[in-house]
């Protein structure tokens, strides 16, 4: 029996969601699973990290020393930057799932009127919020020292 269900894009398919038309709400989608896979590998670093405290304060400074290069800064700084963007727009996915970005349903008349269009400006909105919580994490994480 030949399976009715064949994934024939991949991985390429589940990150752009399938789809070969790129816009701005697609690449918020992209983004979106990018910076969720992000968190959830710092998430998992942060718990082995945590858990070589069980193994003494001297296995705990050893792996807390592994910590202090720049490069781990410049780590930390874009786990902020994922986390920012992935809550803003997280929030934004769901006001549009609860159909309060959408709009009421009109006449399919032309010029077409859908649901991207008119979340559209809730996106870019969004993005800007997100670009200010970046900025602002930027300008506090580099400045304290």
């Amino acid at each position: 029996m030949q399976n009715r269900f064949n994934n024939k894009l991949g991985v390429k398919g589940w990150i752009t969601g399938g789809s070969s038309r790129f816009g701005p709400d697609r690449y918020a989608y992209t983004l979106h699973r990018i910076t969720g896979l992000g968190i959830l590998a710092y998430f998992l670093m942060h718990i082995f990290v945590t858990g070589s405290r069980l193994h003494g304060e001297g296995a705990w400074n050893a792996v807390m020393s592994n910590f202090q290069s720049p490069i781990f800064k410049l780590g930390e700084f874009l786990v902020y930057l994922a986390f920012a963007f992935h809550a803003i727009n997280g929030i934004r996915l769901i006001v549009v799932e609860l159909g309060q970005a959408i709009g009421k349903p009109g006449v399919p008349a032309y010029p077409y009127s859908y649901s991207a269009m008119r979340q559209k400006p809730f996106l870019v909105a969004a993005m800007i919020v997100a670009a200010l919580l970046m900025a602002a994490g930027g300008v506090n994480l580099f400045s304290i020292g």
